[in-house]
């Protein structure tokens, strides 16, 4: 017991020592989409804060694919010395390990850093389409079942649970075309490759503005700031298709204490500040922050609240 007591306490020591010293050398921020993409926007501006108030490099480095699993395996897998960290949305962190039995991690497998945004869910659709509100789309879809397509990111996403949930309350056959990644599956929808998709404010609203995707309802509680002249879907009449997501930076397991709350401390500070709040706010995301255990408590109620979901609607990765 006196060694094991010894140990400890050296153990700590050592953690303690770490984290004064922290960050003596780059750091990266592994990010499981393509670039472009909603996830990748966030982590591009929390790196670049990092970096400033760090005073170190910090790198960006997509590693796309098998919804999200590719780059979140990596980041598991890492080192968990707070200089390998990662920026994932929960539908990479919490829905992907319920569908892919190799994933090879699952939420238990991160260290909780910070809640960084939340943004609602946009049914967007290609802006070369009649359709200008959801009653129009949906009375297309029943009349034509099959004929309509949309995007993802991948099996398990959450455009892609909320796309299932609206098939689900309007009774509709729209059938699901995965791509390999948000970004990719937003281009196809401008490009006409497919009708539809559920995407954040954040990154569909630049094409919005540019005549380039029409917005058909927001899956929010409300409406929202960017887009006030939007309905959501309850005021389409379709109240159970309530669909947001958010975006974490999370660190390995195992990572010292001291070296979490100096990340969390310096990302709540970047949420703070007026540069980065403008930022979101003309991308359509409303910041977050708080301690640790916000994210933490967070992960664990996604979990209780998409499992049943993903079971019901008998999601299969393609």
């Amino acid at each position: 017991m006196r060694r094991v007591v010894l140990a400890t306490f050296a153990l700590l020591l050592v953690a303690r020592a770490a984290a004064q010293t922290y960050p003596d050398h780059p750091l990266r921020i592994i990010v499981p989409t393509p670039a472009g993409g909603p996830v990748d926007v966030m982590a591009r501006l929390i790196a670049s804060n990092l970096s400033s108030q760090l005073q170190q490099n910090v790198v960006v480095e997509n590693k796309p694919g098998a919804g999200n699993t590719i780059g979140s395996r990596v980041a598991a897998e890492a080192a968990p010395d707070g200089y390998t960290l990662m920026v994932s949305a929960a539908s990479g962190l919490i829905i992907s390990p319920m569908l892919y039995k190799t994933a090879g991690y699952d939420a238990a497998s991160f260290a909780p850093i910070a809640l960084t945004t939340e943004t609602p869910q946009l049914l967007v659709i290609n802006s070369k389409l009649p359709f200008k509100t959801v009653a129009e789309l949906v009375a297309y879809a029943k009349a034509n079942p099959g004929k309509l397509n949309y995007s993802t990111g991948g099996s398990g996403t959450i455009p892609h649970l909320a796309a299932e949930l609206f098939k689900r309350a309007t009774g509709t056959d729209i059938v699901h075309v995965p791509y390999k990644g948000g970004g990719p599956a937003l281009t196809g929808v401008v490009a006409g490759e497919v009708q539809m998709t559920f995407d954040p404010v954040a990154t569909s609203l630049p094409l919005i503005k540019d005549g380039k995707l029409r917005a058909l309802a927001i899956a929010g509680p409300q409406r929202s700031a960017a887009l006030p002249n939007l309905p959501t879907m309850a005021e389409s009449g379709y109240p159970t298709v309530l669909v947001g997501a958010w975006t974490a930076l999370l660190a390995p397991k195992g990572t010292p204490a001291p070296i979490i709350a100096k990340l969390n401390a310096a990302t709540n500070a970047a949420l703070q500040s007026e540069q980065m709040r403008n930022t979101l706010a003309k991308l359509g995301a409303e910041p977050r922050g708080g301690p640790p255990q916000i994210l933490a408590e967070r992960m664990t109620s996604d979990q209780v609240r998409w499992k049943p979901v993903v079971e019901a609607l008998h999601l299969k990765v393609q």
